[in-house]
């Protein structure tokens, strides 16, 4: 596989409560990893030759650098109180930290369930109860349940939190954990405690789990003769879906589209360079600069979009991250479109994903950084809307969209003009 074409540029935000047809392969036990055996190699010839001027590990065999690691670990062997200690989590430790050294905070190591719920977004079909969710806090917290799905059908909202599952206690128990208790087989049962926001006591639903289908885009007609396409995230199939839904938005010959690219946090860079041609006719979509002597590569618009001349407007926000910013970019530079909502994530780099042997998790390198049409690099700045238009916690409860609102006034200024 090129690295220029099915590399993933990042996925923010929340995880799928779903499961998909494989395993993650999960190990039982300790696994013991014994010190390698180094004696072949020749000290003369095995140094670090990309050490940069002055630095101390310069010339130093690879045995020899590696021994303060063994002899950390024999000592946490020998003297840590509590033994036995788990030699997998002390090797996983282990490569979190070389990568945590490299200062990216976009290079990272993934054990196997995240690198599992990792990549549902990149896929089609999976067995759970169908809800974004927050690793991140004290409880599993759910962001939205997904249109149809068992969650939603269960009464589930944003915000609440998963205290018991199965009559369980999760409090103090990892995210990725309490996932995996969460999944299962569709047609199975799984009794969630939640503790909601405004309510005097926790109370308990019970969701039977389903095949849950993601679809990457979704697309209707607004009143005025506009039409509407929201792309959640760039998956594999993201083109294939936005041609389909396209085909039938403009057989109904709207005025002009919106393109909603809000909290869509990325995905596969080669399927941002798609979605950009269904837009825009021609001319680069976005830059890769691979921090090297090389020249910068380009990726251009194929030519045959299907909306080039419609009038359009993009709608982004905080969560708008990784591709959608190169859509967003391209849009502004190429001065295909306004840009509707609040400045976006800021994410400027790619990243490679390369699964380890034996289901082991994951590493996520980063390997570029990728320009705007125009050669701007957002990295850490984002894209600021010719249009912003903040959207509060007040209107989300009073179910308004002042950004689309926005949207839609705009198309049809631009239209009248």
């Amino acid at each position: 596989m090129n690295k220029k074409t099915w590399v993933l540029i990042g996925i923010l935000g929340g995880l799928f409560l779903v499961v998909g047809t494989f395993s993650a392969g999960a190990i039982v036990g300790n696994l013991i990893i014994p010190q390698p055996d180094l004696d072949w190699l020749d000290q003369s010839t095995n140094t670090q030759p990309s050490s940069p001027e002055g630095d101390p590990t310069a010339n130093i065999s690879t045995e020899e650098l590696f021994s303060p690691f063994w002899e950390t670990w024999d000592i946490v062997h020998d003297q840590f109180i509590d033994q036995p200690v788990d030699d997998l989590e002390l090797m996983r430790g282990a490569i979190t930290g070389m990568l945590e050294s490299l200062g990216d905070e976009h290079t990272a190591y993934m054990n196997p369930d995240q690198f599992t719920q990792a990549n549902i977004p990149m896929d089609g079909e999976y067995e759970g109860i169908g809800a974004w969710v927050d690793t991140s806090t004290e409880f599993l917290t759910i962001i939205s349940p997904m249109p149809g799905s068992p969650a939603e059908e269960a009464g589930l909202l944003p915000g609440d939190e998963v205290i018991k599952i199965d009559g369980e206690d999760m409090t103090g128990l990892d995210g990725s954990l309490v996932i995996r208790k969460v999944l299962g087989p569709a047609g199975s049962t799984v009794v969630l405690t939640i503790q909601r926001e405004g309510e005097a006591a926790p109370f308990d639903v019970t969701i039977i789990r389903a095949k849950i289908s993601i679809p990457s885009v979704e697309s209707k007609m607004l009143d005025d003769g506009i039409g509407y396409v929201a792309i959640m995230t760039f998956a594999a199939e993201t083109q294939a879906e936005l041609q389909d839904n396209l085909a039938e938005i403009l057989a109904e010959d709207p005025v002009g589209l919106i393109i909603d690219l809000r909290n869509n946090g990325g995905g596969y860079l080669q399927t941002a360079v798609e979605v950009g041609s269904e837009f825009i006719f021609e001319g680069v979509i976005l830059y890769e600069d691979y921090g090297s002597d090389e020249e910068m590569i380009d990726y251009r618009a194929s030519k045959n979009g299907l909306a080039t001349d419609i009038p359009l407007v993009l709608l982004v926000n905080e969560g708008s991250a990784s591709a959608s910013e190169i859509v967003a970019g391209a849009f502004q530079d190429h001065e295909r479109g306004p840009l509707v909502g609040a400045t976006t994530f800021g994410k400027g780099s790619v990243q490679n994903w390369i699964a380890l042997d034996n289901n082991q998790g994951a590493i996520r390198v980063t390997i570029a950084r990728w320009l705007t049409p125009d050669k701007r690099q957002i990295h850490a700045v984002g894209l600021v809307p010719e249009y912003e238009v903040e959207y509060t916690e007040e209107a989300f409860l009073a179910d308004l969209d002042p950004q689309l609102d926005k949207a839609v006034e705009v198309l049809l200024d631009l239209i009248q003009d």
